[in-house]
């Protein structure tokens, strides 16, 4: 069987997966494992979905335009045109 070492873990994170580990009655190395399991068991096109949806909370939003095209247009749409017109 192969051995799996990391090394430099964040020690909050380490904590959490401790917790969740005992929460769920496993050793750390038996959630990780777990955890690992679920991840490549998991269809990749579910992985995107949830990628997807999670874009979707954050408003995000998809566009063919390019990056320079988007800021062109709203430094278009800027308001300093009512600045020329008052003057």
């Amino acid at each position: 069987m192969a051995i799996l070492q990391v090394r430099s873990m964040d020690n909050m994170l380490y904590d959490a997966l401790g917790r969740l580990a005992a929460s769920e009655n496993r050793s750390i190395s038996q959630q990780v494992i777990e955890i690992i399991k679920t991840y490549l068991g998991t269809p990749r096109q579910e992985l995107i979905s949830r990628d997807d949806a999670a874009l979707s909370l954050a408003g995000a939003w998809k566009d063919e335009r390019s990056e320079k095209e988007i800021v062109k247009e709203i430094r278009k749409s800027r308001a300093t045109k009512r600045f020329q017109e008052v003057l």
